[in-house]
C-alpha cells in the first residue's frame, strides 16, 4: 500500500499596527473587522472535521491589537461613528460615514441584503466626493442608524450570520433598528474577539492545529540583519544612502514573538512563517537559537537556491539548513495551488473549486507514488482577505473541500510539525536564496526612491535612539514598529489604496515619536510625505507590437496578450477598499497608433450605469494632450482629442480617435496625431468623471511610463 500525500494548510493571519501609541487611537478597523469575520471563523470550521489537521500562523501584534479591543482600550474613529447617533453627527462625520461605511465587497456582502443595498445605491455606487456631501443631506436619521448597523453586520463571519440569534435576528429585521439592537451587535463584536485566541489554543490542544508564529511586528528579516540582503536577490539594486545592519533587532522582534506566543498558549511554538516569506541565510541561527524548528517560504526561492526549477521529489520535500551550528528544517509553499486559493477558485463554484484543488493534489499523489519516502505539500496563503470574494465568506468551498479531504483514500491533512518529527530524513539545502514570496527578491521594500527614503529616516532616528541617555521603552517600541514591512509595502510603485496617505503619516508618526520620547526635536523631512506622484510598474510591461479590432469585444485571447497591462486590483494589493469603476488598463502599439483598452466593473452598454461618465486619457509627456471619452445616450460613446495650447487651455483638435464600447472599451489614436515620434517616453494616466467631478484616477498617485516602439523594438523585446 503506496503512503498518502500529505498535504498541509498553513494559513496566515496578519493586520499591519494601525495603533498610534501616543494618541491610542487605530487608524484603521480591519483588525476589529476581521475578527469577527475570519479568524475566529477559519478556526471553527473545523469543529466540523475532526479529520482536517492544519497550521494557523499569527503575527503577535495582530492578537496584542485584538487584546486592546476587547480590553476595551483600543478605539477607532469607524467604530466611535458607528456608536454614536446620527442627529449628533456634525455634517463631515456624516459625509465619513457614507463614503466609508460600503467599504465591503459589494457583490457577496452588500447585495445580498436589501436593506444594505438601498442604503447604497440612494448614496450612489460610484459617486464624487461632492456628490456625497450633497446626499447627505438627504440620509435621514433613520437611514445613517441602519448603516452603522450594517456597516458592522456584514462583516460577521458565516457561523455567526448562520449559528447567532443575535445576529441572526439583526439580519431578518433588516431595518429600523433600535438603540438596543445596536448595543447587542457591537456586545457580539467583542464577545467573539474574546473568543479567538481561546478557540486557538484549544484546538492546538486537541492536537487537532498547530499555531506557527511570526517576527512580532512583520518586519523583514533579511533587511533587519543586513539591507545588503537585498543585492543577493537583484545585484543591480539602488539601495538607501545608509546600510542598515541590525541583527540585534531582527532577534529582538523574534524573541518577542516567541514569548508573546508562549504567554497565550502555554508553549513555545515550533514553526515560523518569517513575513512575507523572507528569508536569508543570516537569520536562520536567529531562528533556530529562540526555539523554532521549521519556517516556510515560496518554491521560488528553492528554485533559486538550486539553480534551476525543482522536481516534483524536490519541491514538496522539507530540507535542512544549518549555519552557525544551528539547524532550521524549511518547507516550500506550492506557488500555483496557494495562489488558486487565494486568487481563483472564488470564481468558481465551491464544489468545482474543491473538486479542483483535490483534483490537482491527487496528480501529484500519482507523480510521486513510486517513490518510498513521504512528503509534503505546503499550501500557505493569507488566511483573512481572500474570502470576502467568496459567496458565504468562503464557508461553502471550505466545508466542500474539508469534507473531500477527510474520506480520501489518497490524501491526507497535516499539521507541520507532526510531518517533520515523523518523516525523515530530510534533504541539505546548500545555499538558501535570499528573497521573499514576491518574484524571490525584497523589491516591495527596498530599492525605489520612496522605499529607500523611509530606510535612511528610520536608520537615522534609530541612531538618535541609540544615542539618548536612558530611554524609555515605549521608544524601542515605536522603532520595532517602524521595522515592521507594512510602511513600505505601500511606498515605491507595486501597491496602492486608499489608504497610502494615512500608512505614510503613520510610519512617519513613529519616527517623530522616537524624537519626541528621548527628548529631542525631530527632522523636518518628517513632516512632509514619502509617497509622491511617481511612475507606476504596470503588472506586465509592451513586449511585441499588436494591433487590435476596435469592436469593443475581446475578439480572440492573443490580440491584446501583448500589451502592457496595468491591473487596479492587483496594485491595491490585499487592503481593502471602495469597489472600482476600473478593473484593469490594457496599453499597446503598433508602429503607426496607440491602443487603450479599459475593463470596467459596470455595464458599457447600459446607459442608466454610464449616466454622465466620462473616460480621459491624460497623456502628459512628450505634448500634453487627453483623450476624451464621452457617454452619450443608449450608452454610445463619443470620442475627442484635446490639445493643451500655449495659452495652457485644453482646445480640441481635428483628428478622429476610434472607441467602441461593449464589454469593453477599446480606444486607438495615431502617434503622429498625438504628436509622439519614435522612441520618445510617453507618460499616460485615466481619469474617470461624472458630471465633470473626478471619480477615479489610475494609476493612483502615478502614471504609466513606456516608449514609442520604433523599428528596433519587436527585436530588442525577444532578447529581455
Amino acid at each position: 500500500m503506496r503512503n498518502k500525500l500529505s498535504v498541509a494548510f498553513v494559513w496566515h493571519m496578519h493586520q499591519p499596527f494601525y495603533k498610534d501609541l501616543v494618541t491610542g487611537e487605530y487608524m484603521l478597523p480591519w483588525v476589529r473587522l476581521h475578527a469577527i469575520k475570519d479568524y475566529f471563523d477559519m478556526a471553527a470550521y473545523l469543529d466540523d472535521f475532526p479529520q482536517i489537521r492544519s497550521t494557523y500562523n499569527v503575527v503577535p501584534s495582530l492578537l496584542a491589537q485584538i487584546e486592546d479591543y476587547t480590553a476595551g482600550t483600543a478605539r477607532d474613529k469607524y467604530l466611535e461613528l458607528s456608536i454614536r447617533q446620527p442627529q449628533d453627527l456634525d455634517p463631515d462625520e456624516k459625509i465619513f460615514i457614507l463614503k466609508n461605511f460600503f467599504m465591503a465587497n459589494w457583490g457577496t456582502m452588500v447585495k445580498p441584503y436589501p436593506r444594505y443595498a438601498d442604503l447604497l445605491l440612494k448614496r450612489g455606487r460610484f459617486v464624487t466626493i461632492e456628490e456625497i456631501a450633497e446626499v447627505s443631506q438627504r440620509f435621514s436619521n433613520r437611514e445613517l442608524f441602519d448603516l452603522q448597523i450594517w456597516f458592522n453586520l456584514a462583516w460577521f463571519g458565516q457561523i455567526h450570520k448562520e449559528k447567532d440569534e443575535t445576529i441572526k435576528g439583526l439580519i431578518a429585521k433588516g431595518k429600523n433598528f433600535s438603540e438596543a439592537d445596536k448595543k447587542a451587535l457591537f456586545d457580539k463584536q467583542m464577545d467573539i474577539m474574546r473568543l479567538v485566541i481561546p478557540k486557538y489554543r484549544e484546538l492546538q490542544e486537541k492536537g487537532q492545529i498547530e499555531v506557527s508564529v511570526t517576527p512580532y511586528y512583520h518586519p523583514i528579516l533579511p533587511l533587519l540583519c543586513d539591507s545588503e540582503a537585498a543585492r543577493g536577490a537583484l545585484p543591480g539594486i539602488i539601495l538607501p544612502k545608509k546600510s542598515f545592519k541590525h541583527p540585534e533587532d531582527a532577534k529582538h522582534q523574534i524573541e518577542t514573538a516567541v514569548e508573546f506566543y508562549e504567554k497565550r498558549f502555554g508553549r513555545k511554538p515550533s514553526g515560523m512563517w518569517p513575513s512575507e516569506g523572507s528569508v536569508s541565510e543570516d537569520m536562520v541561527p536567529l531562528v533556530a537559537g529562540a526555539g523554532i524548528k521549521w519556517m516556510a517560504t515560496d518554491e521560488q526561492i528553492l528554485a533559486a537556491s538550486l539553480g534551476r526549477r525543482p522536481s516534483a521529489s524536490e519541491l514538496f520535500a522539507p530540507y535542512t539548513l544549518e549555519r552557525d551550528q544551528e539547524r532550521v528544517s524549511i518547507i516550500f509553499r506550492d506557488l500555483r495551488l496557494s495562489d488558486d486559493l487565494g486568487f481563483i477558485y472564488s470564481k468558481w463554484s465551491p464544489r468545482d473549486a474543491a473538486a479542483d484543488v483535490v483534483s490537482k493534489l491527487r496528480k501529484i499523489a500519482e507523480l510521486l507514488a513510486c517513490e518510498e519516502k513521504r512528503h509534503l505539500v505546503s499550501i500557505i496563503l493569507d488566511g483573512e482577505n481572500a474570502w470576502e470574494y467568496y459567496q458565504n465568506n468562503g464557508k461553502d468551498f471550505f466545508y466542500e473541500l474539508y469534507g473531500m479531504l477527510s474520506s480520501d483514500p489518497v490524501l491526507e491533512t497535516v499539521r507541520v510539525n507532526d510531518f517533520l518529527e515523523h518523516n525523515g530524513p530530510y534533504n541539505n539545502l546548500n545555499k538558501l536564496f535570499p528573497g521573499s514570496w514576491i518574484n524571490n527578491n525584497f523589491a516591495v521594500w527596498i530599492g525605489h526612491e520612496e522605499d529607500n527614503r523611509a530606510w535612511d529616516y528610520l536608520s537615522s532616528a534609530r541612531a538618535a535612539l541609540m544615542e539618548a541617555k536612558d530611554p524609555p521603552k515605549e521608544a524601542f517600541e515605536e522603532l520595532y514598529i517602524a521595522e515592521g514591512s507594512d510602511w513600505n509595502w505601500w511606498y515605491g510603485d507595486d501597491h496602492s489604496s486608499d489608504n497610502d496617505e494615512d500608512f505614510d503619516h503613520l510610519f512617519r508618526k513613529h519616527l517623530i515619536n522616537i524624537y519626541k520620547l528621548i527628548g529631542r526635536e525631530h527632522p523636518r523631512e518628517l513632516e512632509t510625505p514619502i509617497k509622491a506622484f511617481k511612475s507606476i510598474k504596470p503588472a506586465r510591461e509592451p513586449v511585441y507590437l499588436i494591433d487590435p479590432k476596435i469592436d469593443g469585444e475581446v475578439t480572440n485571447y492573443y490580440e491584446w496578450l501583448s500589451a502592457g497591462l496595468y491591473s487596479v486590483d492587483a496594485a491595491r494589493g490585499a487592503m481593502h477598499q471602495a469597489e472600482t469603476i476600473v478593473r484593469n488598463i490594457y496599453y499597446g502599439f503598433s508602429m503607426e497608433k496607440l491602443f487603450v483598452r479599459i475593463d470596467t466593473s459596470i455595464a458599457l452598454n447600459c446607459s442608466s450605469a454610464m449616466k454622465g461618465l466620462s473616460f480621459e486619457i491624460d497623456i502628459t509627456k512628450p505634448g500634453h494632450c487627453r483623450i476624451v471619452l464621452s457617454c452619450g445616450g443608449e450608452g454610445k460613446i463619443s470620442a475627442s482629442l484635446l490639445k493643451l495650447s500655449e495659452a495652457g487651455k485644453f482646445e480640441e483638435s481635428g483628428p478622429v480617435i476610434e472607441v467602441e464600447a461593449k464589454k469593453v472599451l477599446e480606444v486607438a489614436a495615431s502617434f503622429k496625431d498625438l504628436g509622439i515620434a519614435p522612441k520618445d517616453e510617453v507618460n499616460l494616466a485615466l481619469t474617470v468623471k461624472k458630471e465633470g467631478r473626478e471619480l477615479e484616477r489610475w494609476p493612483k498617485g502615478g502614471i504609466i511610463v513606456f516608449n514609442c516602439p520604433d523599428e528596433e523594438f519587436e527585436a530588442e523585446s525577444w532578447f529581455v
